[in-house]
């Protein structure tokens, strides 16, 4: 049975539809796999074996592209679907954790915690960290007693937190600092507070070198705190330009 003109001019103005919408949904598709992802593990900074002895190469290698970096997929696994949650930065993310989506809340609070929380432990640690002065050993002074019994507290906090988890410094915008502790990868972000530094609690943080000994690994780990960055890290925060 033959086709008339008009029939085949509808036909092929079918065909040629369907070829253009099945190539700009191919395009549409290239282009979005094509996005870069929003959130990065940045370089460690320094050598994997930097920290030796106090923390082995191994473990550095292990808790940065591995632990860090799993986070920091997850992450951008959870958000993809997501274009205004993604398009946040880290820290606002944190802030606003019981505003988004439910569907995709715990996994930022898991993931996005992690990378907050690890994005700044490998900023506050470094070879040759030198001592605190000027206006964060003032700090210091004033809110937790001088550096003695900053690190004889902060110690015994990391060491009594249960399970895996964080303790921290805080700091406000006038400056004020507080030890707090949180589990798991939780931040005090969350609670819209702001972190001068922090130190890893997790086992994947020490126990290739410690093994199940945290109160040993808490004293030593003061040999890698970087103290030049800290002291940047608190004048960001009474400028109220710190992050994470």
């Amino acid at each position: 049975m033959g086709y008339s003109v008009s029939q085949l001019n509808r036909r092929s103005f079918f065909t040629v539809a369907a070829t253009v919408a099945t190539s700009s949904l191919v395009g549409i598709t290239r282009g979005l796999a094509q996005m870069p992802e929003p959130f990065k593990l940045a370089p460690l900074g320094y050598a994997n074996d930097a920290l030796a002895p106090t923390i082995d190469a191994q473990t550095m290698e292990f808790h940065h592209d591995r632990h860090h970096g799993a986070a920091v997929a997850g992450l951008n696994a959870a958000v993809k679907d997501y274009p205004q949650v993604a398009a946040m930065r880290l820290e606002q993310l944190l802030f606003k954790l019981s505003e988004l989506p439910e569907a995709i809340r715990t996994s930022v609070r898991n993931n996005g915690g992690s990378h907050a929380n690890h994005t700044m432990f490998w900023q506050i640690m470094g070879p040759g960290g030198g001592k605190p002065e000027g206006e964060v050993l003032a700090a210091i002074d004033r809110d937790l007693g001088g550096m003695e019994k900053l690190q004889t507290d902060f110690n015994a906090s990391g060491a009594r937190q249960f399970g895996s988890g964080w303790v921290f410094v805080t700091v406000t915008a006038a400056g004020k600092l507080a030890i707090e502790n949180r589990p798991n990868q939780d931040t005090p972000l969350m609670d819209n507070k702001r972190v001068l530094f922090g130190n890893d609690v997790w086992e994947h943080a020490y126990y290739l070198t410690y093994q199940n000994r945290r109160p040993d690994y808490l004293k030593a780990w003061w040999n890698t705190v970087n103290w030049s960055e800290i002291g940047k890290r608190y004048a960001a925060a009474k400028a109220g330009t710190l992050g994470v």
